[in-house]
């Protein structure tokens, strides 16, 4: 194995190993959750070794939790005993295996499957004065030292836990559909001519990073001047967990002073790239689910399967990008009388399928 990511309880007497900390959603499955504890029970007094795993929504920093109010839910959760080993195991993979040579014989194997109805990994962007943990949907595989699996009565010593964040990732599928294509026709006052707008995109998805090529054809029929073209991409985020929040941020806005002329016609295509570089500021802005403080991207696009629970997500994220054209009367009042026309195009923005992934 290239790298092993381990966390060590305070009191040195569990350890937690994992070999990866980014599990793939295929649709009909998701990679499996495999690890080791490493258990010495000279300072169990007694007690048992726990292991969980828990999608969470956290809403709120931790301040949040000193005056009582809880900032964390917990979407979905699953929990084994490790020690006392009790009832079978699944056979051990190849991963596991490795680990457990690792530990010896204070070694104990564990599994959990993720279902797929479940969240991919995904935060909101805090501002740059914000401190303390990110609003968003999270993994984490926690071991922890206790009596019972999970009595409220009981309190559990920090230093009697260690934990992992992980993530639930997806990317783009193999086959990638044609783009959309929008169009409008639009009449002014006192005139019956027309001005036409068509836009369209090769490809319904783009992967993060890529250039965006955007087709823009204008047919203006009138006396008016089309004085510029505006594209924006909006990201909609739908909050669904603590309460009913749907809100939309631009991350892209870019202008092109392109003039189209009374009677005249321009085809034209514009390429346009979303970046969350350009969009550090802004706070609230999905992201893709982050490990410390590495480098991510504007979150994916949510893919809903049919049968899908909603509300299960925590958040839903959607993309579309708008073309839009400032028309202008001309003369000295130009400006003053200007005018939208507009259309909008829905956008899938993922991350592209690694090489070293399997395809399921």
């Amino acid at each position: 194995m290239a790298k092993i990511y381990k966390k060590t309880s305070g009191n040195g007497s569990i350890a937690l190993y994992l070999g990866k900390r980014d599990f793939v959603d295929h649709v009909e499955t998701v990679d499996i959750v495999d690890g080791v504890i490493k258990v010495d029970p000279a300072e169990l007094e007694g007690r048992k070794v726990w292991v969980y795993l828990a999608c969470s929504f956290r809403y709120g920093s931790d301040d949040l939790d000193l005056i009582g109010m809880n900032y964390r839910k917990d979407i979905w959760i699953q929990r084994q005993q490790i020690y006392p080993v009790v009832g079978t195991k699944p056979a051990n993979t190849p991963m596991q295996e490795a680990l457990l040579k690792k530990c010896e014989d204070q070694g104990h194997a564990f599994t959990f499957n993720i279902d797929t109805n479940l969240p991919c990994s995904v935060g909101l962007q805090p501002a740059p004065e914000d401190v303390g943990k990110a609003c968003g949907v999270d993994y984490e595989v926690k071991a922890y030292i206790a009596n019972e699996a999970d009595d409220p009565d009981e309190k559990i010593n920090k230093k009697d836990t260690c934990r992992l964040i992980i993530r639930k990732i997806q990317f783009a599928p193999g086959t990638i559909p044609a783009g959309p294509q929008a169009d409008i026709s639009k009449n002014f006052m006192m005139s019956d001519k027309l001005v036409h707008l068509e836009a369209s995109i090769e490809k319904e998805l783009y992967f993060h990073g890529d250039p965006i090529p955007v087709k823009v054809k204008i047919n203006n029929e009138t006396a008016k001047v089309v004085k510029k073209i505006k594209i924006t991409i909006d990201q909609t985020t739908e909050v669904l967990l603590y309460q009913a929040d749907k809100y939309t941020k631009t991350v892209l806005n870019e202008e092109f002073a392109e003039e189209v002329k009374g009677e005249s016609t321009l085809e034209k295509t514009f390429t346009v790239i979303p970046l969350l570089s350009n969009n550090k500021e802004k706070r609230g802005l999905a992201v893709d689910g982050r490990l410390k403080d590495e480098d991510t991207n504007l979150a994916s696009t949510t893919l809903i399967r049919p049968g899908m629970d909603k509300g299960m997500q925590g958040i839903l994220v959607a993309y579309k990008i708008k073309v839009n054209l400032l028309v202008s009367s001309g003369g000295l009042l130009g400006g003053l009388t200007a005018s939208d026309v507009g259309v909008e195009l829905p956008l899938v923005l993922m991350s592209p399928k690694p090489a070293d992934v399997p395809v399921e």
